[in-house]
């Protein structure tokens, strides 16, 4: 019981901006024939659930190869003026099924699932990530994302409705402010 009580203890501020849901994690659909080539390079991101680790703006990501299975990515936003930047590392965890990645930015902390449920590799991606506490409850992180700072209103329907068809829970998915971004990676 004291280490349920203390996982909840040290799991709960992590997930402060977010919303649990009972149960565990659901298992969408991730894009067949995913190619992790095809997917490197300069994303920005244009709405997300909220989460307690991205408060600012201009919210951008890069990734870049390594290995056949492995990425280097780096993150950044603008926030109180200053560009902040965190670096980590992506792996496909599973080769059968590449569209499931894993990344951390800490050498301690194990990977976060970084599922790519849909992407055209030159406009837009979707992307989920939960986090599973004890299979209790469960915390969604959730992400479109462009190869531009927007997207026409279409897609971005297009990108809601990837999520909603895999029971995941949107409603308080919000847009992300990509303007004035005068700092860039």
């Amino acid at each position: 019981m004291k280490s349920c009580i203390a996982v909840v203890a040290f799991v709960l501020p992590l997930v402060r901006a977010q919303v649990p849901h009972w149960g565990p994690c659901p298992d969408p659909e991730v894009q067949p024939a995913f190619d992790l080539r095809q997917f490197m390079g300069r994303w920005f991101e244009i709405a997300k659930l909220p989460a307690q680790f991205e408060k600012g703006r201009c919210i951008e990501t890069n990734f870049t190869l390594t290995t056949e299975s492995s990425i280097r990515v780096v993150s950044s936003e603008i926030l109180n003026g200053e560009l902040r930047k965190i670096e980590g590392i992506g792996a496909i965890e599973d080769m059968k099924n590449p569209a499931k990645l894993g990344i951390s930015y800490s050498y301690v902390l194990p990977y976060s699932p970084y599922w790519i449920l849909s992407t055209d590799y030159v406009n837009v991606a979707v992307v989920y990530s939960c986090t599973d506490v004890l299979r209790l409850f469960h915390v969604d992180f959730a992400w479109i994302l462009g190869r531009s700072r927007t997207l026409p209103d279409a897609t971005i329907m297009e990108a809601r409705e990837i999520f909603a068809s895999n029971n995941i829970d949107i409603i308080r998915m919000v847009p992300s402010q990509q303007h004035n971004c005068d700092k860039t990676l």
